[in-house]
């Protein structure tokens, strides 16, 4: 393997990468061509206007010029002035729009060292963070190209940075990861600077993964990579080989964690990835750079949908590991059931058949998968007291089967002994409660019974206690498939009422069916429950005391 000062020292090669012989790299001409393309881009949106406050930046997507715009721009802009394929190698124009890009960065830049995310955060450490990630990445290579004059540019905005995340707070936990990763790779450009302490700092806190091998914020689709890729660079750049453990405990956990389409279970997460939609690709360079350190067959597995679209060239130029060849892939787990006790989740694959069990807080408590055609939820609720979705309270496994259970109370109140004055605002009235008598109490009880068939699976589900409570079950299906045996629920978007036999969904040439089910009403968004999801939703609709039977059948 290639230590960083021989990569950078034997770095002008004619590839413009320097990698064992006869290894098969992810460095390509085409790879190349397609940074190139991308630079074409982003100098016809870089503002050229020297009158304009922006000037030297480019507009995101929002129309905002971002520091993390330009330090995007940047990294791809020095990297095709280095790369000796690239059809900007060492180009007049291109070094002076790098220019302009640093002057930019040095205008929006506080006097504190941080930087803005116009969208939310201001005076930001973590924000910092992320910036100096491609910064801090490109004056790497500009150091190791002895590039000087655009390293003389640059440090001054990241030395400064370096200063405000040396001392800078954070707002969640993967920030920690953000900052002393940057840090790293300032310490590895300006040994003499006193980054290391702080980064030890962070340290002593210890790496926030649980027995799952989930970070705090179980963010499978966004900050589980954001944290992993973080710990490989400081890893990497402080040679700290024991900070790649949680890594290779993180993405031996999210090889359970995958549908048969290759995307990522979101149901877990504690972020804004939360039911989303996803896959892979964040994971890009922490899957290269673990596939091939450890030589992991399943990693490199993992890592190959991504290739080459996902390939990043700077990471390329930066990190000479990345350019061994990857193992031999290896099968990933596709029959399994899998328990994450700290997640309380259950995870189930079949081939193609792939199901996600939540064991508590979560009206979600089961989705199903089959190919393309999918179940994102299903809901229970009854209109009890306003307060009647299903979130289950308690789970258990047993004898194959998954059951949930939830009991709630809907008490009155007698006036309060002795009686006294209650001040006319709500929070007294609120307080007030737990000295007053009860009466009255109606209870509801829950329970959820799923059992796997040869077919697919059963889900008994009971409602009991107070009668004549109405009751409303959602089947909440993805977008874009067909539907039978539904019919639509008058003056509501997206929602149907199943007709009384079994409903099917088709997505291309995935089919489910499920029920049976019918509908006594029309009352599907109960009082009290939760917002209907976004998307296509089927309903079964009731009265207490609701025994059904559903079963979820996979052709």
């Amino acid at each position: 393997m290639l230590d960083r000062r021989t990569f950078l020292k034997t770095g002008l090669t004619m590839a413009g990468l320097s990698f064992p012989s006869g290894a098969q790299s992810a460095f390509s001409p085409s790879l190349v061509q397609d940074h190139d393309a991308a630079v074409v881009k982003l100098l016809e949106r870089q503002v050229m206007d020297r009158g304009s406050p922006w000037f030297g930046g480019y507009p995101n997507a929002d129309g905002l010029v971002t520091p993390h715009s330009a330090a995007h721009l940047f990294e791809m802009l020095v990297s095709a002035y280095l790369c000796p394929q690239s059809r900007y190698h060492q180009d007049g124009q291109i070094k002076r729009r790098i220019r302009h890009a640093v002057q930019h960065l040095e205008t929006v830049q506080r006097a504190s060292g941080n930087i803005d995310l116009p969208t939310t955060n201001f005076n930001s450490p973590p924000d910092t963070g992320f910036v100096l990630r491609p910064l801090a990445g490109a004056a790497t290579l500009a150091k190791g190209f002895k590039s000087l004059e655009i390293l003389e540019w640059i440090t001054p905005f990241l030395k400064k940075a370096g200063m405000a995340l040396s001392r800078g707070g954070i707002h969640t936990p993967n920030h920690r990861w953000v900052v002393c990763s940057a840090l790293a790779q300032l310490a590895d450009l300006y040994p003499d600077e006193p980054y290391i302490e702080r980064i030890d700092q962070w340290l002593q806190e210890g790496v926030d993964i649980d027995v799952d091998g989930m970070y705090t914020e179980r963010s499978t689709r966004v900050y589980n990579a954001v944290t992993n890729r973080s710990l490989v660079t400081m890893a990497d750049k402080l040679n700290r080989p024991e900070l790649l453990d949680p890594v290779r405990r993180n993405l031996d956990a999210m090889q359970y964690l995958l549908h048969a389409n290759g995307e990522v279970v979101t149901e877990i997460s504690r972020r804004q990835d939360a039911h989303t939609r996803g896959d892979l690709r964040r994971y890009w360079f922490a899957l290269r750079y673990m596939a091939i350190h450890d030589h992991s067959g399943p990693y490199a597995a993992m890592l190959l949908p991504y290739e080459p679209a996902h390939i990043q060239l700077p990471r390329l130029m930066e990190y000479p590991i990345l350019n061994q060849p990857l193992p031999q892939p290896e099968e990933l787990p596709s029959r399994f059931e899998k328990h994450f006790s700290a997640a309380g989740v259950t995870r189930i694959r079949d081939g193609s058949m792939s199901a996600t069990l939540i064991h508590r807080d979560s009206s979600r408590f089961f989705s199903l998968h089959h190919g393309e055609a999918a179940i994102h939820a299903v809901r229970l609720a009854t209109a009890f007291f306003g307060k009647g979705q299903c979130v289950p309270e308690h789970y258990r496994h047993s004898d194959g089967q998954h059951i949930w259970r939830q009991t709630l109370k809907g008490p009155y109140y007698q006036p309060l002994e002795p009686s006294r004055r209650v001040p006319p605002n709500g929070d007294a009235w609120s307080l007030s409660r737990t000295e007053r008598q009860a009466s009255e109490i109606c209870t509801m009880h829950y329970e959820l019974r799923l059992t796997r068939t040869d077919s697919g699976w059963e889900l008994d589900m009971k409602a009991d206690g107070t009668h004549r409570v109405p009751v409303s079950v959602e089947f909440n299906l993805r977008e874009g498939g067909t539907m039978e045996g539904v019919e639509k629920v008058p003056g509501q978007d997206h929602a149907w009422l199943m007709q009384g036999g079994m409903a099917s969904y088709t997505v291309g040439k995935d089919r489910m069916r499920f029920g049976p089910g019918g509908h006594e009403n029309r009352y599907v968004q109960v009082r009290g429950a939760m917002e209907k999801l976004s998307g296509p939703s089927v309903y079964i609709t009731s009265f207490t005391p609701f025994r059904q039977t559903i079963r979820f059948e996979l052709l």
